[in-house]
């Protein structure tokens, strides 16, 4: 006999057996002990939370010739034939791939037949989404007024898509996504009938990686037994088959991302890779944990709904107050972002990287909640009384972190061709070709070493331009020394924002218009 899967294996066949929608089990058991049954129904909800099992049992509920409290009894002719599939009573339909009116006229062509047997016909119509305008249509009329022994069962995962008529001739039911301690309790019942050994720590991550769905919990436990087949299922096996990553590596993270170490972040990210880690999920839990980390700032009493061991608890706690509550949230919308740009990305590993650098370097971005965070660096820096100066990746060197109250002096003479060189800065602007002219008009100018003109500009893409890319430098002086008459040598500076230009060069710009003396 062929293997079946867990989650075919242990269908619910009984209401009792239903977890999670205790909601909808106890209206749908009242309706069917009081005889008060509806003839349209709309389930929907996120996939596997119990929509067509549900179904399933109703409908073997309202056929049951022995119903024991509104759940089917199992044992006579109507339930076996069809829990066996092979009842005319009850008639299941996937709207995907028979989605057309013609599909739909056979439905509406078939209910004008009484049962041969039981009290009702029952028609299950899953991913009912799905079905196109013209055969909503076709089953409009028949859903508004069917005979008195039909019953319509309508699922769907995406119930804004069907039309607001369909939805008012039905009774709604809203599935909820399954708690964390509903499924990992279920699980642990069956392998206990199963006789599968396994962790109890494994059975709480396999449920919290399903999402709410029981059938998603089933079907990765399935292939956590399978991977381990005959072995006890541990928490490190069940992270080793759904390349998931320990909470122990996101704590190493997130420390180096606060420490804004670049290096360190991309080191421990390779690490993943070269353990066949699942990048998607990477992020997901990651941002799961830094979700965590929000609870812990938000409030004192929060510890029973973080699920998590008491050793990863108390390096939570260690990690939420070290950082600020801004900063925090700024991270989880950096990876909230990521998580819908990962899942089809052909390079996912490069998009984890930019976002990574984002948050050990907040200018790279313009969004307030960046702005205020490089605010906050600048103030801590401002405290120790100096400006502090990032490295530059390429180019001519960036001076030393400069001290407030050392700001460089105004110079007591500018060189001719230095001056002339800024006077018509914005003709060379208007000289250069894109994408130059935006970088040129972003950029500011100083005085450099051996009385040189230093254009000074933000790193990243214009820097890059200039120092990375052969010719462009070149290409600048040129046009200097075409519209000043005189070969101007220019020194391209990086600094990583404009609050460091104040702080640590002269604005030729400003004293341009001076009375300065001329060498």
């Amino acid at each position: 006999m062929s293997y079946t899967a867990l989650y075919r294996k242990f269908r619910p066949g009984r209401f009792e057996d239903v977890k999670g929608q205790e909601h909808i089990v106890t209206t749908l058991r009242n309706q069917i002990k009081a005889d008060r049954i509806g003839h349209a129904y709309l389930f929907c909800g996120t996939r596997g939370t119990g929509k067509t099992s549900i179904a399933k049992i109703f409908a073997r509920a309202v056929n049951c010739e022995n119903p024991v409290e509104g759940s089917p009894c199992g044992e006579c002719a109507s339930c076996k034939a069809i829990a066996a599939g092979v009842s005319m009573n009850v008639i299941e339909i996937d709207a995907a791939s028979n989605n057309g009116v013609d599909n739909i006229r056979e439905i509406v062509d078939e209910v004008s037949y009484s049962p041969a047997e039981g009290r009702f016909k029952v028609y299950i119509i899953d991913e009912v989404h799905m079905l196109s305008i013209g055969a909503f249509n076709a089953l409009l009329k028949t859903l508004e007024e069917p005979p008195s022994y039909v019953i319509f069962i309508l699922a769907t995962t995406e119930v804004h898509k069907i039309p607001i008529t369909i939805l008012s001739r039905c009774q709604r039911y809203d599935f909820r996504r399954i708690s964390i301690e509903t499924i990992a309790g279920r699980l642990r019942e069956l392998m206990e009938k199963e006789q599968v050994q396994v962790e109890e720590k494994a059975l709480r991550y396999i449920a919290k990686t399903a999402d709410g769905s029981m059938r998603d919990a089933l079907s990765l436990l399935d292939q956590c037994i399978a991977f381990h087949f005959g072995q006890e299922l541990t928490y490190d096996k069940a992270l080793d088959v759904l390349g998931a990553v320990d909470t122990e590596v996101f704590s190493r993270l997130l420390r180096h991302v606060i420490g804004r170490e670049v290096t360190g972040c991309i080191g421990l990210l390779e690490e993943i890779v070269m353990q066949g880690r699942e990048l998607s999920q990477f992020v997901t839990d990651f941002t799961w944990y830094l979700r965590n980390l929000l609870l812990l700032q938000s409030s004192d009493d929060i510890e029973d709904i973080i699920d998590v061991s008491s050793d990863n608890l108390l390096r939570l706690k260690e990690e939420a107050g070290m950082l600020k509550t801004e900063t925090l949230m700024r991270y989880i919308r950096i990876f909230s972002e990521l998580t819908g740009q990962i899942k089809y990305a052909p390079q996912k590993r490069i998009l984890i990287e930019i976002a990574l650098v984002k948050l050990c370097r907040p200018d790279m971005e313009q969004d307030i909640g960046s702005v205020a965070e490089r605010i906050r660096v600048i103030e801590e820096q401002l405290e120790h009384g100096v400006v502090a100066v990032a490295a530059s990746g390429a180019g001519d060197s960036v001076p030393a972190p400069v001290p407030v109250k050392d700001r460089p002096p105004l110079p007591k003479a500018i060189p001719e061709d230095v001056q002339a060189a800024v006077e018509r800065w914005q003709d060379v602007i208007a000289n250069a070709d894109m994408p130059m002219k935006q970088y040129l008009k972003d950029a500011r100018l100083s005085l450099g070493g051996d009385s040189r003109l230093m254009v000074v500009m933000e790193d990243g893409l214009a820097s890059d331009y200039f120092l990375r890319q052969e010719g462009h430098k070149e290409l600048l002086e040129q046009i200097l020394a075409d519209l000043t008459g005189k070969e101007i040598d220019v020194t391209i500076q990086t600094v990583p924002d404009r609050e460091t230009f104040e702080h640590s060069y002269v604005d030729l710009s400003q004293l341009i218009h001076m009375e300065i003396e001329e060498e």
